[in-house]
């Protein structure tokens, strides 16, 4: 099984939504023990470019147009990001809550990868369908506030459900998140909040388990 960790945290080794999917990653090697992990850490990564050639790129793709020659060089740094999220059976988004939504990176990242005749196709009535159909995505969050269904804090989640809208986009419908919440309120509710996300993570992948393994 091939598992695409994406990583949307500058903070490395202090991250706490790091520490969950550690534990995650942890649980599901112990479990499917032939998992190859793959790490792209958004933050370290040299991401290309969204511009210039690429975009004059996207537009021909969009109107169902080959790309030109001459922009085929840089197109394919594009294509290899796409590769590499292709060929994951899972992939799992480390990403905390930034401003109500994503890090600037991550969002960076889907406005790369999601490209048509990749991960998504126009039907001649025009209406858009996935191409990514039977992939399973994992999102770990962490979240300063509590964004919890029923609490006063909800409707300012757009993270979770902007995430759930564009890669149901392109076809997964497979779509688990462990929300770590809430991190900023005192150091004894935030260990308490890691502590339960590890929990859940670890439980989540042993509940996978046997579906990956198939």
């Amino acid at each position: 099984m091939q598992l695409l960790h994406v990583v949307a945290t500058p903070r490395s080794t202090v991250s706490a939504t790091l520490r969950v999917s550690d534990a995650f990653l942890e649980q599901i090697r112990t479990a499917c023990p032939a998992t190859e992990v793959e790490t792209l850490d958004l933050f370290s990564a040299d991401m290309p470019a969204l511009a210039g050639q690429n975009i004059d790129s996207k537009y021909d793709l969009m109107r169902g147009h080959p790309i030109e020659p001459s922009r085929a060089a840089p197109w394919r740094s594009i294509e290899r990001l796409i590769t590499q999220f292709q060929r994951a059976d899972v992939c799992l988004i480390s990403s905390p809550m930034w401003n109500f939504s994503i890090p600037y990176a991550l969002k960076y990242y889907i406005d790369a990868i999601v490209q048509p005749g990749y991960l998504f196709a126009y039907g001649d009535d025009g209406v858009p369908a996935g191409l990514c159909g039977g992939k399973k995505l994992v999102c770990v969050t962490s979240r300063g506030g509590d964004y919890s269904a029923g609490s006063p804090m909800q409707p300012f989640d757009m993270q979770e459900p902007y995430l759930r809208t564009i890669f149901g986009f392109v076809g997964i419908t497979d779509i688990e998140f462990v929300n770590v919440q809430p991190m900023d309120m005192d150091e004894a509710r935030r260990a308490a909040a890691i502590e339960t996300g590890i929990d859940r993570a670890r439980r989540l992948a042993d509940r996978l388990a046997p579906a990956l393994q198939g």
